[in-house]
């Protein structure tokens, strides 16, 4: 028997690397004869550099960026098994969990950090590029990471404008000059399951702000600074990213790499599932086992699990759903893409208690489960 393992992470408690392992495990308790192949995934967001690496073999660079707040931190970016596919995950250098709740500024936070990771990249040689769009603590259009890389934003006297999206207002003029020659013969693939647009009511501010510390006197603030650095992108490219789906991924990021990057945007899943030739592996595969912190609705929209059984589908192979939490209101819909539903959390232990022994509670829901499907 071959059962592939294949988890997100389990936000909040277990990485998807640990709850491969954790997976991995049980299973070897239980036979030591089934043989498992290790590949955990991430959607995009958090965890996905950890599990490309994983997956390909891979390793990872360090480099002195600046975080969303301008402080030096270390931050990595990956190298597939490959060789050439480098990895940048802008949370690493641009992300929310860099800052504490009280340090949250949405009017400060920039992107210039992830412009220095791409910039050592590509300083390094390299030519292709997967860049994970979730998590950021950012609002500022991208502005940040293409100053790094030698894009100029002036106000109407000439000047450069300070960093930080409060100040996109006074945006007269964007001058690419000096912006890196090297971009245009590069390929960059986006991994990101946001398909709202830079602007508006569905756009980057207003929908995803809030969780970034963005007040409600600050929303229109925001919007109109993200619209005046649209109007004026529209003038230099002719792309208009105003209503432009995945756009507003990442503060704006994703728009910044819409209109000055060679790119094409993809579900990040399917990009994580490319990159670890992920259909390969599943072909004679008996089982696969896929899970994340908690299932619902949104589960159905993109996210990994989802992504996972869809192609399993194509092969005909059935796919258990071990998740933290599963919606008691999505288990119809859930139940006909999954062979079979599994909840940490039951009638017995509440989700706060399978969140502090999140590891031994994965190992024994997997260990009942699999012994079920083999009837010991």
């Amino acid at each position: 028997m071959k059962i592939v393992i294949s988890p997100d992470s389990y936000k909040g408690s277990l990485t998807a690397i640990e709850a491969t392992y954790e997976i991995n495990k049980a299973i070897k308790e239980i036979s030591q004869d089934i043989e498992t192949v290790l590949l955990p995934v991430a959607d995009g967001g958090e965890g996905t550099l950890e599990a490309l690496i994983t997956a390909t073999q891979g390793s990872t660079i360090d480099v002195e960026v600046h975080d969303p707040i301008g402080r030096q931190i270390q931050a990595e970016y990956g190298v597939l098994g490959d060789g050439e596919t480098c990895v940048i995950e802008m949370a690493k250098a641009s992300g929310i969990m860099l800052l504490q709740k009280e340090e949250k500024n949405p009017l400060q936070a920039s992107t210039f950090g992830t412009g220095e990771l791409v910039l050592h990249a590509l300083n390094r040689g390299y030519k292709k590029f997967i860049i994970g769009l979730g998590g950021s603590a950012t609002n500022d259009g991208g502005t940040g990471m293409l100053r790094a890389l030698g894009m100029r934003f002036l106000n109407k006297y000439g000047k450069e404008i300070p960093l930080g999206p409060q100040f996109l207002r006074d945006l007269h003029e964007i001058d690419p000059t000096d912006f890196d020659d090297r971009i245009k013969d590069c390929n960059f693939i986006l991994a990101s399951d946001v398909d709202n647009p830079f602007v508006g009511l569905n756009g980057a501010t207003k929908v995803f702000g809030p969780q970034k510390g963005v007040t409600s006197n600050m929303l229109e603030v925001l919007d109109k600074s993200l619209e005046q650095l649209a109007n004026i992108i529209e003038e230099v490219t002719q792309i208009t990213l105003h209503k432009l789906p995945g756009a507003g991924a990442a503060g704006g990021l994703g728009g910044a790499f819409l209109a000055f990057f060679p790119v094409y945007m993809k579900p990040g899943i399917e990009v994580v599932m490319e990159a670890i030739n992920f259909e390969e592996h599943i072909k004679d595969a008996d089982f696969i086992i896929t899970g994340e912190g908690k299932s619902d609705s949104q589960t159905l929209s993109g996210k990994a699990p989802i992504g996972i059984a869809k192609v399993a589908n194509k092969h005909n192979v059935p796919v258990i759903l071990v998740s933290g939490v599963i919606e008691l209101e999505s288990i119809p819909a859930l139940s006909t893409r999954f062979f079979k539903l599994v909840s940490i959390a039951n009638e017995t232990i509440s989700a706060e208690k399978s969140m502090r022994r999140a590891s031994y509670y994965l190992k024994e829901r997997t260990k009942e489960t699999i012994k079920s499907i083999l009837n010991l």
